[in-house]
């Protein structure tokens, strides 16, 4: 912008917002001219044509996102291919080397029944996981059912003591019955005092006035 001699109000792109776009649009709208003024000529164009270039960027979102991925997977296989470039002198030499030497049928046979006995020990090792793992499953399912069980006797036992009643229920019963009747008499009991100490407290109030 200062180069190009353009006048930004750099509050309103802080702003970030529709009056930061209307401020970009300056800058694209000569960058727009330049690319097609012809014979290197530059198109100076007004702030009131800026209108009139209206991009749709909500349908590029994906590109953007794609051609961000592209670009880091780019730098990393560009990192890899630096580093591979780097081993090549030490590779030449070793390629070079195996192609020149002449190939021996029985060093051949010999690297392949190697290769083959080991591709079978691998196979071997995962025939005796997936047998561990049947193990394992048919362990799991005996537990999970001997857990069911206790389960199933545990709540019939609760059942049973739910079901079940106590010997001491009948006693307590009459108990509880008694003690209801004797909170009955207390609490006449206790209004009933109370009142009369309300009555003598009136009485001698009345005798104290009497007397002065």
């Amino acid at each position: 912008a200062t180069k190009a001699h353009i006048k930004l109000n750099t509050k309103k792109l802080y702003q970030a917002d529709g009056y930061a776009v209307k401020e970009l649009l300056k800058v694209t709208s000569v960058l727009y001219g330049a690319m097609n003024t012809q014979g290197g000529e530059r198109a100076d164009l007004p702030e009131e044509d800026s209108s009139k270039f209206k991009f749709d960027l909500g349908s590029k979102i994906a590109d953007l996102k794609a051609a961000r991925q592209l670009a880091s997977e780019i730098t990393s296989k560009g990192a890899v291919l630096y580093d591979l470039l780097g081993k090549e002198v030490e590779l030449r030499e070793a390629r070079t080397e195996s192609i020149a030497r002449p190939l021996e049928i029985n060093e051949a046979e010999k690297v392949m029944k190697i290769a083959i006995n080991s591709v079978l020990e691998e196979v071997q090792k995962t025939k005796d996981m997936l047998s561990n793992v049947a193990l394992d499953e048919a362990s799991l399912e005996a537990k999970i059912e001997k857990r069911k069980l206790e389960l199933e006797r545990s709540q019939k036992r609760l059942q049973t003591l739910q079901s079940v009643r106590p010997a001491f229920m009948d006693e307590y019963e009459k108990i509880e019955e008694q003690l209801q009747k004797q909170y009955s008499t207390y609490l006449e009991k206790f209004r009933n005092l109370t009142y009369m100490e309300q009555l003598l407290d009136d009485h001698r109030r009345t005798e104290q006035e009497m007397f002065e």
